[in-house]
């Protein structure tokens, strides 16, 4: 018979604890669900506090640009708010893709529009209402903060009690501009004026490409898409879409995001009853760290208040 010596028995002990740690630190109750949509199968990741149920309420969560469910401030937020007694779903937009799981994939060619968000995220509250969800809350990541606001901003359903904006996009015509030409050493105009033409020409699936689009170099992407992201629109401006809000909204912003523009700055006169800003010092776009432990206490509190 082997012998053991006190190191294996110790070296054991260590593995057993290590996987009974895994085990502890994994959400209560996760799971991948789906629902058809527009001829494609969208999918979130739900995860339920320990204890509670779906008549209890939950939180429905969007991430940014071109990203998803799984990305790191998405599922560390998950695991925070369920240590917090917060239920959630993450959901993936689709982006045009069916089934979409991981970041997109920037050689499959842009079909998406910058507002597919909204009708899934009420295609999202759908689903959600039919599984027994009568106290809904709403927080959107960047982009998704954005389209969550526009959301908002359009629909006033009995269900929705609180919305979050983290880190919400901003936007201005000069902003774009730059950025387009500083990321792809072109004018935006220049794509835009051919995707708009394309678009008053009756084709506005035309293929226009390779072509800078978002993040993405060299992309294949449809007319209505490149209007849809890159139109002077200042609903694409979350500041713009605030007074047309009816729910309880607050807005978290980092200090040292350079990503997106200041919020708060550009949203005076709102009422403070409604409206509450809360500055992170210190923070980045992506809230990394113990900044992200500080951001889940502060919504936890204000969602509870």
């Amino acid at each position: 018979m082997k012998k053991f010596s006190s190191v294996d028995v110790v070296k054991g002990m260590s593995g057993v604890l290590a996987a009974l740690v895994m085990v502890l630190s994994q959400p209560v109750s996760a799971e991948e669900v789906t629902l058809r949509y527009q001829g494609l199968t969208l999918n979130g990741e739900r995860v339920m506090a320990e204890g509670k149920q779906m008549s209890d309420g939950i939180l429905l969560l969007t991430h940014g640009t071109l990203a998803h469910n799984k990305m790191e401030i998405i599922a560390s937020l998950q695991e925070l708010l369920a240590d917090s007694e917060v239920s959630t779903l993450a959901i993936n937009l689709s982006l045009g893709v069916d089934n979409r799981h991981g970041a997109y994939d920037c050689s499959v060619p842009h079909r998406h529009h910058h507002t597919d968000a909204i009708g899934e995220m009420s295609a999202w509250l759908d689903w959600l209402e039919g599984q027994g969800a009568t106290q809904i809350d709403l927080m959107g990541h960047s982009r998704g903060g954005n389209q969550l606001a526009w959301l908002l901003a359009e629909e006033d359903r009995p269900s929705i009690r609180k919305g979050v904006l983290l880190a919400p996009a901003t936007w201005s015509e000069e902003k774009a501009s730059k950025g387009y030409q500083k990321r792809y050493n072109k004018p935006l105009s220049e794509l835009y004026e051919q995707a708009t033409a394309l678009v008053a020409a009756g084709k506005p699936k035309q293929m226009m490409g390779p072509v800078g689009f978002i993040y993405c170099s060299d992309s294949q992407v449809t007319a209505e898409a490149v209007v849809s992201y890159y139109r002077p629109d200042s609903r694409l401006n979350t500041p713009d879409l605030l007074p047309k809000i009816a729910k309880p909204l607050l807005v978290v912003e980092g200090s040292k995001d350079s990503v997106v523009g200041r919020i708060a700055e550009q949203s005076a006169g709102l009422n403070p009853d409604q409206f509450q800003f809360l500055m992170i010092d210190g923070a980045g776009h992506f809230f990394r760290d113990l900044y992200l432990d500080e951001v889940v206490e502060q919504i936890v509190e204000w969602l509870q208040g």
